[in-house]
C-alpha cells in the first residue's frame, strides 16, 4: 500500500526512487542507504521508525522529510529523531488501504515543538473526514467516535466480496446523492484546534469489570511519561474470569520507571478502572513482518499488583476471604491485609459490589460507608466483627408461591399506571442500527429467548385486596411482539417513526413490558428499536438486554439455541426476598419500619422547591420535556477532584455532589440542598446479570449553612 506513495511521489516530481536491498532493515542499513544515495525523503512504518529512534536517530540526518504511520507514532520517538536531526521534518501519515494509501496527515516541521501525543492530523485534498457515533450521527468535538472517510480516494469495494463491501462501504448521509463512505473501525476525536487524534481500534475496545475501555487511550497517556519510549496495553486473562489490564513498556535509554510511578501517572489522567494492574518492562516490542507491533507475541505472564513492598499475609480465615474478594473485584492476583481498596483502583460502584459479596459470602452486613472508613482488609475485618448479621441470602424460592407480590419499586409504577392510565412516561427505548442481511425469523426467536431468560420481560400485573402482584406468562403470551416497518428511507420519517414507537403505551395488566420494531432504512440496512417499560427494567438492564439479544440472535441464525448459563435468580425471587428482608409496616421491629422512621427523620422539613433564579417560570404541570448538556471536565480540574477525593477518603462523585450543593447555595437556593441521585439497587451479586427494575432515587441532603468542612 505505502509502496504507491514511495514509488510515485519521487517519480512524478522529478526525483529518484531508491529500492532497498532484500532482507530486514535496521538502523545501520537505513543509515548506509541514506548516506550512499543522498536520500531526502522516506516512509517508515511506525515500528521501524521507533526502532531507528531508539537505536540511532542520527542516521536520518540529511533526510528532509520522514513520513511514518501504520500504527501509533510515539511523541518521544519523534522528539529523539528531531533532536538528532534538526533539519528533518516528520509527518504522521494515516490511511487505510481502502482509501488509497493516505487520507490524513499531520506535519511536524523541523525545529518546531512536538505535542504530548502526535495527532493524525487533517484530511488530504478531496477527502472528507466524519467522526460518527453508532447511529451515524456526528459526535461533539472532544468526544470519541468512529472515523468514516469519504472522497475521491475511496475504493470501489473488495474484489468479489459483496457482503464485506456492503458492511464497510456504506451510504454517506452527509455527501451528495449516491455518495459512499468507508467505516475505518478506528476510534478518533477532534481536538480543539481542529486536528484528529487517534484513540485506538473499535474492535480492540474491551470491557473490564463492567467498563468499556479503549486501550489506545491508556497507551497515549503512558507514552507521555518521560521515562517511557513505547507502550502497548492489552487485556490478559491468566485464569478464567480473571481479566486485567497489562501494560507492556519499553523504557527510555537509561530510565527505570517504577510500577508505582507509572500507576500514579496514569491515575492522574484517567479513571481508576483504566489504570493497568501490571506493568511489564521489555527490551523491545515484538514486531510483525511489516513493522507493526505484534500483539500476539507480547509476553503472557501473570500480572503482579501495582503496589510494592512487603505484603502482610492474612492471619485469620475472615481476612483470607476478604483478601480473595478484594482481588476478585479489583482484577489483581493477590492482596495483602494492609492494601487499600481504593488505592488499588476501587471506587464507589465496586465498593457496592464488594459489600454485596461480603454479605453473601461471610453472612455479615457491611455498608459502603464502612468500607470508606476501613479501606484495608485488616481494618475492615475488625469493623465487620462489630457489625450485625446479614440480611437473608437471595436464593431461588422453591416452590414458588401462587401469589408473588410486586416489588416496592414496581408498586410505585403500578400506582402511577392506575392513576394516570397507560402512558409512555416510564418507557425505556433504545435503538440499534443493523448493517448486513437480517434474518427476521431468527430475530423473533431471539426476542423470545431473551424474554424466556428474564422473567420480568414476560410479566403482567394484577391487583387484589393485598395490592399488585406478578403473573409470569409462558407460551405464546410470553413472546414479545416484533413489528416490521419497510421502506423507511428518509431520515426525517425515521425520527418520526422512532418517536411514535417509543410513545407506545403499555397496558401492564394485559401486555408484557417488552416489544420491538424493525425499520428497514435501505438495502441491508435496518434500525431495531427495543422498548421496555420501566417496571421491568432500568438503565443497568439495557446493556444486559442488548448483550443477550445479540447472543441469542447469533445462535438462532446459526440454527441453534443460545447456550448461556442459567441465571442464579429471577425477579420474582428478588421480590419475595425483599419482602422477607424488610418485613411489614405493621411489625414495629421490622427493617421496613426502621427504615421508614429513618427517612422521616432525615427528610423532615425538606424544602418542597429550591428557589433558583431560572429564566423561565416553573410549569404548573410537568411536560416531561428535557435535554442534556454535555460538559467535559478539563484535565487539570479532574486531577484536582481526584486528589481531593483521595485526601478526604471520598469518591469523585462525593466531591462533585458537594460542589453542586455549594453552587446551588451561591445561586440563591438556600442552605438546605436536597439532591436526587439514582442508585443501582443491586446489593447482591446474584442480580448483576438480571434484567429488572432495581434502581432507586436516593435523596442526598446537604446543609451548607455556616462554613462546613468537606
Amino acid at each position: 500500500d505505502a509502496f504507491t506513495y514511495e514509488l510515485w511521489a519521487p517519480l512524478l516530481s522529478g526525483g529518484t526512487a531508491v529500492v532497498a536491498p532484500p532482507g530486514d532493515l535496521d538502523a545501520a542499513r537505513i543509515g548506509a542507504l541514506v548516506e550512499e544515495f543522498g536520500v531526502t525523503g522516506m516512509w517508515l512504518t511506525s515500528g521501524l521508525f521507533q526502532l531507528v529512534a531508539d537505536e540511532a536517530p542520527e542516521v536520518l540526518a540529511g533526510v528532509r522529510e520522514v513520513w511514518t504511520g501504520g500504527d501509533v507514532v510515539p511523541a518521544a520517538a519523534v522528539r529523539r529523531v528531531m533532536a538528532a536531526c534538526p533539519e528533518t521534518s516528520v509527518v504522521d501519515g494515516y490511511g487505510p488501504t481502502e482509501t488509497t494509501t493516505f487520507a490524513v496527515r499531520h506535519r511536524l516541521p523541523a525545529g518546531g515543538p512536538v505535542p504530548a501525543s502526535v495527532p493524525i492530523g487533517t484530511p488530504l485534498d478531496n477527502t472528507r473526514l466524519l467522526v460518527l457515533d453508532a447511529g451515524l450521527r456526528p459526535v461533539p468535538r472532544g468526544t470519541a467516535g468512529e472515523l468514516h472517510i469519504a472522497g475521491a480516494g475511496l475504493a470501489r469495494g473488495y474484489w468479489r466480496r459483496p457482503g464485506l463491501t456492503a458492511e464497510r462501504f456504506v451510504a454517506d448521509p452527509y455527501g451528495p446523492a449516491g455518495a459512499r463512505m468507508y467505516r475505518t473501525g478506528d476510534l478518533v476525536r477532534w481536538t480543539p484546534d481542529g486536528t484528529l487524534e487517534y484513540l485506538g481500534r473499535a474492535d480492540e475496545q474491551v470491557k473490564l469489570r463492567g467498563f468499556r475501555i479503549e486501550p489506545g487511550e491508556i497507551e497515549a497517556v503512558l507514552g507521555r511519561h518521560p521515562d517511557v519510549a513505547q507502550a502497548v496495553v492489552t487485556v490478559q486473562e491468566p485464569r478464567p474470569g480473571d481479566k486485567r489490564l497489562v501494560a507492556c513498556l519499553v523504557a527510555e535509554r537509561g530510565a527505570a520507571p517504577t510500577p508505582a510511578g507509572l500507576r500514579a501517572h496514569v491515575a492522574a489522567e484517567l479513571p481508576d478502572y483504566m489504570v493497568p494492574g501490571a506493568f511489564l518492562m521489555l527490551d523491545a516490542l515484538p514486531l510483525t513482518g511489516n513493522g507493526k507491533v505484534d500483539r500476539r507475541a507480547l509476553p503472557r505472564v501473570e500480572a503482579a499488583p501495582v503496589t510494592g513492598g512487603t505484603r502482610r499475609l492474612p492471619r485469620t480465615p475472615q481476612e483470607d476471604i476478604l483478601c480473595g474478594l478484594f482481588a476478585e473485584l479489583l482484577g489483581v492476583p493477590r492482596v495483602g491485609v494492609d492494601d487499600d481498596f481504593f488505592e488499588l483502583g476501587g471506587h464507589s460502584l465496586l465498593a457496592t459490589r464488594l459489600t454485596g459479596r461480603i454479605r453473601s459470602v461471610l453472612g455479615t452486613e457491611a455498608s459502603v460507608r464502612l468500607l470508606f472508613e476501613n479501606p484495608t482488609v485488616a481494618a475492615l475485618a475488625r469493623a465487620l466483627d462489630a457489625s450485625g448479621t446479614a440480611r437473608p441470602a437471595l436464593e431461588p424460592v422453591r416452590p414458588r408461591p401462587g401469589r408473588v407480590p410486586a416489588s416496592f419499586a414496581q408498586r410505585r409504577l403500578w400506582f402511577l399506571h392506575r392513576f394516570e392510565g397507560p402512558s409512555p412516561t416510564y418507557n425505556i427505548p433504545f435503538a440499534m442500527r443493523l448493517t448486513g442481511r437480517l434474518d427476521p425469523a431468527a430475530l423473533r426467536a431471539a426476542l423470545a429467548d431473551v424474554a424466556e431468560r428474564h422473567e420480568a420481560l414476560r410479566t403482567v400485573f394484577a391487583e387484589d385486596a393485598e395490592g399488585p402482584y406478578q403473573i409470569v406468562r409462558d407460551g405464546a403470551g410470553a413472546r414479545p411482539e416484533l413489528t416490521l416497518v419497510p421502506g423507511v428511507r428518509d431520515a426525517g420519517r425515521l425520527d418520526a417513526e422512532l418517536a411514535a414507537a417509543a410513545a407506545h403505551p403499555f397496558a401492564l395488566d394485559d401486555e408484557i413490558p417488552l416489544r420491538a420494531w424493525l425499520f428497514e432504512t435501505g438495502p441491508e440496512e435496518n434500525v431495531l428499536l427495543l422498548l421496555v417499560h420501566h417496571i421491568a427494567g432500568d438503565g443497568w438492564s439495557v446493556p444486559l438486554l442488548a448483550r443477550d439479544l445479540v447472543t441469542a440472535y447469533a445462535a438462532r441464525h446459526a440454527g441453534g439455541a443460545p447456550a448461556w448459563a442459567p441465571l442464579p435468580v429471577q425477579y420474582a425471587d428478588y421480590s419475595l426476598w425483599q419482602r422477607a428482608a424488610l418485613g411489614t409496616e405493621d411489625d414495629p421491629d421490622s427493617q421496613a419500619v426502621r427504615q421508614l422512621a429513618h427517612w422521616k427523620r432525615t427528610l423532615a422539613g425538606l424544602p418542597e422547591e429550591l428557589p433558583l433564579p431560572t429564566d423561565r417560570p416553573r410549569p404548573a404541570v410537568a411536560g416531561h420535556r428535557g435535554d442534556r448538556v454535555l460538559y467535559e471536565v478539563p484535565e487539570a480540574l479532574y486531577r484536582r477532584v481526584r486528589a481531593l477525593a483521595r485526601s478526604t477518603q471520598a469518591s469523585p462523585f462525593m466531591v462533585l455532589q458537594a460542589a453542586v450543593a455549594a453552587l446551588l447555595t451561591r445561586l440563591g437556593a438556600g442552605t438546605d440542598i436536597p439532591l436526587g441521585t439514582p442508585v443501582a439497587g443491586r446489593s447482591d451479586d446474584a442480580l448483576d446479570d438480571l434484567v429488572g427494575f432495581f434502581v432507586n432515587t436516593l435523596v442526598l441532603r446537604t446543609d451548607t449553612s455556616g462554613d462546613p468542612t468537606f
